[in-house]
């Protein structure tokens, strides 16, 4: 069993991210931004507090986000390096022990208008007031 997961939310934003990086720079272009991508999921689900993980209790109270630039030196050489990579991505720890990878964000987003609704806060002072 791997040790994380990646939500159908991530999967979509993969899917989105690598579409337009194909329209924008061509087949070489994904292929790197692509193997950026699996090179920072594979970091943090080795080492989720890793050296550029942020806890990001303002999203939610598990959340943490990690920048794809953390990653981009340790990306082989062979597949070519994105200089400027522009997305986070946004986990947490699941119970079961491994990493959920909840969904790919671009750095200038909004997080609050973009998170998938198991990452949106909850506010409990409401919740208990309903109460």
């Amino acid at each position: 069993m791997s040790n994380y997961i990646i939500s159908p939310a991530a999967e979509h934003d993969i899917e989105s991210i690598l579409a337009w990086t194909h329209q924008q720079f061509g087949e070489s272009g994904r292929l790197r931004y692509e193997a950026l991508l699996v090179r920072a999921i594979l970091d943090v689900a080795d080492d989720p507090q890793r050296m550029g993980s942020r806890r990001r209790p303002e999203i939610h109270s598990d959340a943490r986000t990690y920048h794809l630039w953390h990653s981009r030196n340790r990306v082989e050489a062979a597949v070519g390096r994105v200089l400027h990579p522009r997305h986070l991505l946004l986990y947490r720890n699941r119970d079961d022990g491994r990493i959920e990878i909840g969904c790919i964000l671009h750095d200038s987003m909004d997080f609050s208008q973009h998170l998938p609704e198991e990452y949106k806060p909850t506010n409990i002072d409401d919740t208990e007031k309903e109460l």
